[in-house]
């Protein structure tokens, strides 16, 4: 048993409230990641660790210290830290002759690992290099999709699921138009994925809605998959479990249609037709001799056989 792993009852109230935040809760807190540096690294890996780390500030702890870890092989080491710095997600990056340039991009669930999928950066522009002002730091990026492979490729969809999880940031109640400041767009283009990053800037159009151009900001990746380690569905399935706290209760006899308008069906006991009451006619009423139900009419008056 790991000094992780043991029971540790809090001493003071510091320590209880510490503890407490580690605690699962039924709204979770904003997702952190862990960007390590592995034991061999190049200048554009290091560049590339800083750059992703300044986007995701400040979710983000950065490891300026070299880590000998293998993720693919030995998985101990990112447990570890994820458990100590209490990050659910990680970024490692790491330089080799077999395998130049990698990056890791990886998640977490109860401190082990569920997925990871490794990248090579075939071209990289940092966000030295781009020079135009950058978005300030926290600001939630939209993010934006191509390619039929995210759809079709099983591998590609889990990918998108993990940059989802990575730059997502911070959970929010509602959008204002001016807050939409930073764009990730990521194209997944005969087998390679480009990561590109954009800085929205509104302009006058002469009427109340904004012109709208984007300005490229940096960092610009074009990656290429490598290795994958993906978890079973099983395990992503229970990862994906939410408590019964958090799913909304059924409503009897209410329904949505495919256009979202709400639909209730009300259940009527059973009414008697002929004592039913409508309006009033001067052609409905009833004539003197008349016989209503289930024979036909009769007029009093005699036939002129008579």
């Amino acid at each position: 048993m790991t000094t992780l792993d043991r029971v540790v009852k809090p001493k003071t109230k510091r320590s209880k409230r510490f503890l407490q935040s580690r605690e699962p809760k039924l709204t979770e807190n904003t997702k952190n990641a862990m960007i390590i540096k592995g034991g061999n690294t190049s200048l554009t890996v290091t560049n590339a660790l800083k750059d992703i780390y300044s986007l995701k500030k400040p979710n983000a702890v950065l490891y300026k210290k070299k880590n000998t870890a293998r993720p693919f092989e030995d998985q101990t080491s990112l447990e570890f830290f994820s458990k100590k710095s209490d990050c659910s997600l990680f970024l490692f990056g790491s330089h080799n002759k077999k395998r130049p340039n990698n990056l890791v991009f990886g998640r977490m669930f109860d401190y082990h690992v569920l997925d990871m999928i490794e990248l090579g950066i075939e071209k990289f522009v940092s966000l030295k290099e781009i020079k135009s002002s950058s978005c300030p730091e926290g600001t939630k990026p939209l993010l934006v999709f191509a390619g039929d492979a995210f759809d079709t490729n099983g591998e590609y969809a889990r990918l998108r699921s993990i940059l989802i999880d990575f730059f997502r940031g911070p959970t929010v109640s509602a959008i204002r138009l001016a807050g939409l400041e930073h764009i990730l767009h990521f194209t997944a283009l005969d087998g390679k994925i480009y990561m590109r990053s954009y800085r929205v800037l509104l302009k006058k159009s002469g009427c109340r809605t904004p012109r709208i151009e984007l300005e490229e900001m940096g960092p610009s990746f074009d990656f290429i998959l490598r290795r994958t380690h993906l978890a079973s569905d099983d395990l992503y399935k229970t990862a994906h479990k939410q408590p019964k706290a958090l799913k909304p209760k059924k409503k009897k006899n209410v329904s949505h249609n495919v256009f979202g308008t709400k639909l209730g069906r009300l259940h009527m006991q059973k009414q008697n037709l002929e004592k039913l009451r409508t309006r009033k006619m001067k052609g409905l009423r009833k004539r003197g001799g008349d016989v209503i139900q289930g024979e036909a009419a009769v007029s009093p008056k005699k036939s002129r056989d008579e």
